[in-house]
């Protein structure tokens, strides 16, 4: 049968835009690409990249205000919040034009229009035409998730905060996630006063506890209020802000609401089940190691199949997709020991095993230090970092690395290669330190604060 693409990708973000680059750069491939909404997708549209850059923004009355400590006649004056935003759009649109002008110079076809499966080799585009393709990869991502309550319309999502008309005096951020804490952080910084409820017992779940603590301490500490074990029941409006009933019994007034509940694959509305393509029970599409759905021509990458919802892990699935089916080598995405970051303030860095899961596998020893680092001590400052390795009592293997302190994502990415090649303890120890460095301390730690 002749089709009309060796490939058809549906979704623009990280991993799509990737698959589609190799398969057709580097492998010769025929490959066609829709998307509805905005090329670069998520991470560069409405996440990462415009998180980061508003994370930046908000840093600065916190480093002017360490000047001062340090000898500076500094003042922040006011936050000039359209002047950033307007940038802020500017260079998205550059971005965007940036993964557009890649695409077509790997001699990819571009349909900037929604796309739906019809069967196993045919997508059918809201424009009406109808295309055929011997492969099809599904890299739809994710979408924000608001729980229908009284009053859930009146919630900003995620996909809101960068493109708000004015900043809130008073904002209520609603989870616990990285996501719900980085832009407490944020808009702490920016200067609005920020409340966040929880229903669970601590901030960031799923990462390591002493960790987490300690950026729920660092959090507080900079004046966000943070209330555990608590959620909303009921908003409604309240002249222009909103009026929201929680759980702790209290009725609080906010100029906005932003939820941060959760992000769910973006499966919906595809096709994909009367297919035969299974979903799991979030809407997560099913695949293998290899990406490939239980229809054998239909793959899918990235946060829609919800296997590890960060965007390198993106990239790293769709160019195995592509040198696997286009390369004529069988390539697997490595989903083992994959680091992270919260840009909460100070940042959160982690790779491999928490002190709770290492702990539930094997006996451990824990290696910590919490401190007030010299920049901060000088300048007359409270907070303090983190700095924890987990190891195997066995093994002698580095397991996990858990680093709150600022820039704690730069230290983390390098911690992560020597992990990653199963470095010891005693590795760590013969390496140097680099002085005077917070990251010293990840080679100087000497006793096990305790063993479990």
């Amino acid at each position: 049968m002749n089709f009309d693409y060796d490939l058809f990708v549906i979704g623009g973000g990280s991993g799509g835009v990737r698959a589609a680059r190799v398969a057709a750069a580097d492998h010769g491939a025929k490959v066609g690409l829709a998307e509805e909404s905005r090329m670069g997708g998520t991470c560069v549209i409405r996440g990462c990249v415009p998180k980061k850059l508003m994370v930046f923004a908000s840093s600065y009355p916190a480093a002017v205000e360490e000047a001062r400590a340090y000898g500076w006649n500094a003042s922040a004056g006011a936050f000039d919040w359209p002047m950033f935003r307007g940038k802020l759009e500017a260079e998205l649109d550059r971005l965007e034009g940036a993964y557009r002008k890649t695409l077509l110079n790997a001699g990819v076809t571009i349909h900037d229009c929604r796309a739906v499966l019809e069967d196993a080799h045919t997508v059918k585009l809201s424009t009406g035409e109808t295309v055929t393709a011997k492969h099809i990869l599904v890299a739809t991502g994710g979408w924000p998730f608001v729980p229908e309550f009284p009053g859930s319309e009146l919630a900003l999502t995620s996909n809101d905060m960068f493109h708000l008309e004015k900043l809130p005096k008073r904002l209520l951020v609603v989870g616990g996630g990285y996501i719900a804490c980085e832009f407490a952080g944020i808009f702490n910084g920016l200067g609005v006063e920020v409340t966040q409820y929880y229903r669970g017992a601590q901030i960031l779940r799923g990462f390591d506890d002493e960790a987490r603590g300690h950026v729920a301490e660092a959090m507080r500490a900079r004046g966000i209020e943070i209330h555990c074990g608590t959620e909303v029941m009921e908003m409604e409006r309240a002249g222009e802000g909103v009026k929201v009933t929680a759980t702790d019994g209290k009725d609080r007034t906010f100029d906005a609401v932003l939820y941060a509940t959760g992000r769910v694959p973006n499966s919906h509305g595809l096709g994909l089940e009367a297919l035969g393509v299974k979903l799991g029970r979030r809407g997560e599409i099913v695949v293998d190691g290899h990406s490939q759905t239980a229809v054998p021509s239909i793959y899918a990458v990235g946060d829609v199949t919800d296997r590890i919802n960060l965007t390198p892990v993106a990239i790293r699935e769709g160019h195995a997709f592509a040198d696997t089916v286009f390369g004529g080598k069988v390539v697997a995405a490595d989903h083992e020991l994959v680091a992270s970051a919260v840009f909460t303030q100070p940042e959160l860095g982690s790779v491999g095993l928490s002190e709770e899961e290492a702990r539930d596998r094997e006996p451990i020893e824990v290696y910590s230090a919490a401190f007030r680092p010299m920049r901060s001590l000088f300048a007359g400052q409270e907070e303090r970092v983190l700095m924890k390795l987990i190891v195997s009592q066995d093994s002698r293997k580095v397991l996990g690395c858990h680093i709150v302190a600022p820039e704690a994502g730069e230290m983390i990415q390098l911690a992560a290669i020597a992990i990653k090649m199963g470095a010891t303890k005693e590795d760590f120890d013969r390496t140097v330190a680099v002085h005077p460095t917070m990251g010293e301390e990840l080679v100087t730690l000497r006793r096990p604060v305790r063993k479990a």
